[in-house]
């Protein structure tokens, strides 16, 4: 009898040790980001670091670096991760199973906020003679990491001017493609980030550049009526050291993400940190990319249902009915 008393008493301390332990349990949130001298990276740092995220009791944001947008669809689809940033474009092919050699659907991705508008960029030298996406036939150009959504675009972009088999191919991250370029082993790199970018900054002080306005080009293909989503904007005169006059482009949006399995709370709980006038000035602390995020722009280019938790934030501040 005393060796069963003590079995039960055991028992019972070790149910409750796990009891509280599930009880001070945080939740894990794998926010994925992108290769350096990227915005992707930018805003999972930024979540990560922020103080009012960080004294939350219920979970804990951990930044995790990635190749881009593509590679965070299928991580955060199969719950590798638990957040991450992925452009509108993406999420919405790889929802429906339109992604190019890639028949998967991604249905467990759902939206938490609009973040920025991400437009396309393709930097030359000025005395380059190359005026539009079809004289880079012949020439090395960095496309952006294999699994990102640069190389994605690039590549639906390019293929869409005809030119993605006729270029020599050179995938890499944005900065080593900007070192590449000034030690004149590129004649071109393309990026899909927000302006201004670091490594456009870093090839415009070793050489005199030159953006291609890629919007004539997308007007002229027909490119805007078969990708609706894309939207054209423009790159203003000066954003970079010797681009002088504005600069048509196209751009796409970059959206905070969720894994459907992540709880509603958690995603609610941090919305309303960053959300608020502390939270949006820490984001353009980060990085100016961010300044037009507000409430009346958290919804903007989202195709994709939101997740259960950014539904009801988002509808409690009249942004969705």
């Amino acid at each position: 009898m005393k060796g069963k008393h003590l079995f039960i008493i055991g028992f019972i301390a070790v149910v409750s040790m796990g009891l509280c332990q599930s009880a001070f349990a945080k939740e894990r949130i794998v926010f994925g980001g992108g290769p350096a001298g990227g915005t992707f990276q930018v805003v999972a740092n930024a979540m990560q670091v922020y103080d009012p995220i960080k004294a939350v009791d219920d979970f804990k944001v951990q930044a995790q670096s990635s190749a881009g947008s593509t590679e965070n669809l299928r991580k955060t689809n199969s719950g590798k991760q638990q957040m991450s940033v992925v452009y509108s474009g993406e999420v919405h092919q790889g929802r429906n199973g339109l992604l190019p050699n890639d028949p998967t659907k991604y249905e467990d991705v759902l939206a938490v906020a609009w973040l920025y508008g991400a437009p396309g960029q393709l930097v030359v030298r000025a005395d380059s003679g190359i005026k539009s996406v079809k004289d880079l036939v012949g020439k090395k150009v960095g496309v952006g990491n294999a699994g990102s959504g640069a190389f994605a675009t690039c590549e639906l972009f390019f293929t869409h001017m005809g030119v993605w088999d006729k270029i020599e191919r050179n995938a890499m991250g944005y900065d080593d493609a900007a070192q590449a370029f000034g030690n004149n082993q590129l004649d071109a790199f393309w990026l899909f980030v927000g302006i201004p970018a670091g490594a456009v900054m870093m090839a415009a002080q070793t050489n005199d550049i030159a953006l291609i306005d890629l919007d004539a080009d997308a007007q002229a293909s027909g490119f805007y009526e078969k990708y609706p989503y894309f939207t054209k904007l423009s790159i203003p005169a000066k954003t970079y050291k010797g681009v002088d006059t504005d600069t048509g482009s196209f751009q796409d949006s970059a959206l905070w993400v969720a894994n459907a399995k992540v709880s509603a709370d958690t995603v609610y709980k941090m919305l309303s940190l960053i959300f608020t006038e502390e939270g949006l000035a820490h984001m353009v602390a980060q990085k100016k990319t961010f300044k037009d995020m507000s409430i009346q722009t958290g919804a903007n280019g989202v195709v994709t249902p939101f997740h259960p938790g950014a539904e009801k934030f988002w509808k409690e501040k009249g942004v969705l009915k």
